[in-house]
């Protein structure tokens, strides 16, 4: 197992429509054994219930694989969703990419 990380970068808006292929792209960083997956928000524009449940589902995914996830750069409208559902104390997440290679991977 490699000890670098790999950034999933969903675009746009993070619903039902588009779960798929974003629990797609985090099964497919678990399959290639990296240790770390950063889930970098920075170009999602919106999220609703059904992403947070594809976040949710991603997690225990990554968790079951004894791995870690992060999530960096999220905009206002996702940091409301998180404090509002409790998320914010499910996720580690990061103001951007650089707090996070600052404190994970130095």
């Amino acid at each position: 197992m490699t000890s670098s990380f790999k950034a999933v970068e969903p675009a746009g808006v993070l619903d039902s429509t588009h779960a798929e292929a974003f629990r797609k792209a985090v099964d497919e960083a678990l399959s290639e054994e990296y240790e770390i997956i950063l889930i970098d928000l920075e170009k999602v524009s919106f999220i609703d219930s059904s992403g947070l449940g594809s976040l949710v589902m991603v997690l225990k995914k990554v968790r079951a694989a004894e791995r870690k996830m992060y999530i960096c750069s999220i905009n206002d409208q996702v940091r409301m969703l998180f404090d509002l559902t409790g998320m914010d104390r499910v996720f580690e997440v990061f103001a951007d990419r650089a707090e996070f290679e600052a404190k994970v991977l130095s």
